[in-house]
Order: structure tokens, then sequence, then C-alpha cells
């Protein structure tokens, strides 16, 4: 009877100390996932604040700023535009055809 007692005792202990480990290791990863959490959070915030960033970086107005100030670019007006003719035209007919196009010739 006292060896059945003896065996019954240490599966006791055994299980008690697998029920112990079992507890320990749920709140290791339950922690772990509260800061993946907390990280997917910081993530989603950074992503929304950087494609706020991006819209405003890309408004029509700066775009334009920053090609007039950095490249020196400049609006196209029609005293500014120069056609050019393609190479199968003979450059006399392509020059008249560009001083056509230039003066409004040829209209009814």
């Amino acid at each position: 009877m006292t060896r059945l007692n003896l065996l019954l005792l240490l599966a006791v202990l055994a299980s008690a100390l697998y029920l112990v480990n079992l507890q320990y290791e749920s709140r290791r990863l339950f922690s772990a996932l509260d800061k993946a959490h907390g990280e997917a959070r910081r993530l989603e915030t950074d992503r929304e604040r950087l494609h706020l960033e991006k819209l405003a970086q890309a408004t029509p107005s700066r775009v334009e700023k920053l090609a007039r100030e950095r490249l020196q670019m400049r609006g196209a007006t029609p005293a500014i535009i120069h056609y050019v003719a393609s190479g199968a035209q003979p450059a006399a007919s392509a020059a008249a055809t560009a001083a056509n196009t230039v003066s409004g010739g040829d209209r009814p």
C-alpha cells in the first residue's frame, strides 16, 4: 500500500509541476501576443502618417513650385512651342506645315 501511495504522490507532483509550467508558458505567450498587437498598432499609425505625408508632398501646387525653383522649368505657352517635323518629310514642307500650324493657316 505504501508503494501505491508513493506512486500516486509522484503522479500528483508531476501533474502539478506540469500545470505550473503550462500556466507560465501561457502567460509568456499572452505577453508576446500583446506586444505584437502593440507593434501592429504602431506600424499602422506610422503607415497612415506616411500616407498623409505622401499625399501632402504630391499636391500639384507643390510639384509646380519645385519644378520652377529646382529645375528652372516654366509653363508652356504658344510663344515658346517649337514644332519638330518627323524625318520622313523634306525640310521645306516641314517648315511650311509648322508655319501653317502656328500661324493658323489652312483654316476654312
